[in-house]
């Protein structure tokens, strides 16, 4: 009688272990993110996650504004078709206020401090000082670039202002190349482009009261800044600026680090944008940050395995590893590793530029300021409005959505 019981006990226990195994074999964790390098990065290093956890881990690479609308569409239903999802830091404060994210405490993670830190405050809600909803996946920060021949040629050295900017622009118009190049297009692109020389002479978009203030001492100077580059220069799309500075045929533009460099090698010569306006102004923070966030969904099954590969593919050891595969840090040892930054020239300067970063506005409307603020920028390049035309209008158009 003992040995039956013995037996069917035996039994019951392979049941349940033959069982568990399968449901842990099952187990999947579906991540919605930025297609390109961030995918390729992820694929790289996520068998290590996958054999430790016994899960498999799919991961799907949209368009931005295609996976934007898939994880707002998504975020309606019961439970959600990702566990995880990646967010452009813009869109923080709308995703965070619409409830899309875990607190990421209640997961038991905790954001340690040698993640950047203006990266890490981008997860925060509110901004900077609330509780952490996303962590920062990809480090990204605008930089200047420039053709060092064609300065050196002009006898040019890299300017600290954009007075000085405008000056070797100037000078290398005059020589037959583009000085500057700009990105002019209506929306998103102008706004980027004009953002940091708006900064760099002490402009805000907003007061504190949440009213527009670029029309202002600040808006007038670098929007007149802005229009003077372009007539020592030329109006391009992202590939023509890559390929004109790199190849010579222009002297300097603003960028983002994966437009010029790719792994180990970098197309053209690099810097901290200019902090400054005026060559005697004030230096501020000027590098327009541009973050690539990861967090849990709020309506994710599967949660807490969520939350352990969040850990995983944000920690020092797994960004390492991505950076051969395109990945880019957010966390202050990885850019200090002693054998990474003598591979990785540009990430001292990177490091630089994202401790002297700037956020965009954390508002949840900020896709609308965006397009009312572009179309008048592009008014004042275009000539078909004046400087102050354009910025009253401007002010007047971000108030109306902000109302």
């Amino acid at each position: 009688m003992k040995k039956g019981i013995v037996a069917l006990l035996s039994v019951a226990l392979m049941t349940g272990m033959l069982a568990g195994c399968q449901s842990k074999g099952n187990d999947k964790l579906v991540i919605a993110a930025r297609g390109g390098s961030h995918v390729a990065a992820m694929e790289a290093v996520k068998a290590t996650f996958e054999q430790e956890h016994g899960v498999k881990v799919e991961i799907i690479g949209l368009e931005a504004a295609d996976l934007k609308q898939k994880i707002a569409l998504d975020a309606k239903n019961k439970k959600s078709a990702y566990d995880l999802i990646m967010a452009d830091d813009p869109w923080m404060p709308e995703f965070s206020e619409a409830g899309i994210f875990k607190k990421l405490s209640d997961l038991g993670v905790q954001a340690d401090p040698d993640f950047e830190e203006s990266s890490l405050a981008l997860g925060k809600h509110p901004y900077g000082t609330g509780e952490q909803y996303a962590l920062p996946f990809s480090g990204n920060v605008q930089l200047f670039f420039y053709n060092k021949d064609l300065l050196d040629r002009n006898g040019a050295t890299v300017p600290q202002s954009w007075e000085e900017v405008l000056q070797r622009a100037e000078k290398v118009k005059g020589s037959g190349s583009a000085g500057y190049i700009i990105r002019g297009q209506q929306g998103n692109p102008i706004v980027s482009d004009f953002l940091p020389i708006f900064w760099a002479y002490g402009g805000q978009v907003f007061d504190d009261q949440w009213k527009a203030t670029v029309h202002s001492e600040a808006g007038v100077k670098a929007l007149n800044t802005y229009k003077s580059l372009l007539a020592a220069g030329e109006n391009y799309e992202t590939t023509d600026i890559v390929s004109a500075v790199s190849e010579g045929r222009a002297a300097m533009a603003l960028g983002w680090p994966s437009w010029f460099i790719s792994g180990e090698e970098a197309k053209a010569d690099y810097a901290p944008i200019p902090s400054k306006g005026d060559a005697d102004g004030q230096p501020v923070a000027t590098g327009m940050i541009g973050n690539w966030m990861m967090g849990v969904t709020a309506n994710s099954q599967n949660a807490e395995l969520a939350a352990q590969f969040l850990t995983f593919i944000t920690s020092s050891d797994s960004q390492k590893q991505m950076v051969a595969h395109g990945g880019v840090p957010s966390r202050k040892s990885v850019y200090l590793d002693s054998e990474l930054s003598a591979k990785y020239k540009h990430f001292p300067v990177q490091l630089e530029a994202l401790q002297n970063s700037v956020a965009r506005p954390r508002t949840t409307k900020w896709s609308r300021v965006e397009e009312a603020l572009g179309a008048e920028l592009s008014a004042a390049i275009a000539g078909t409005k004046s400087v102050e035309a354009a910025l009253t209008a401007a002010n007047q158009a971000i108030d109306q959505v902000m109302q």
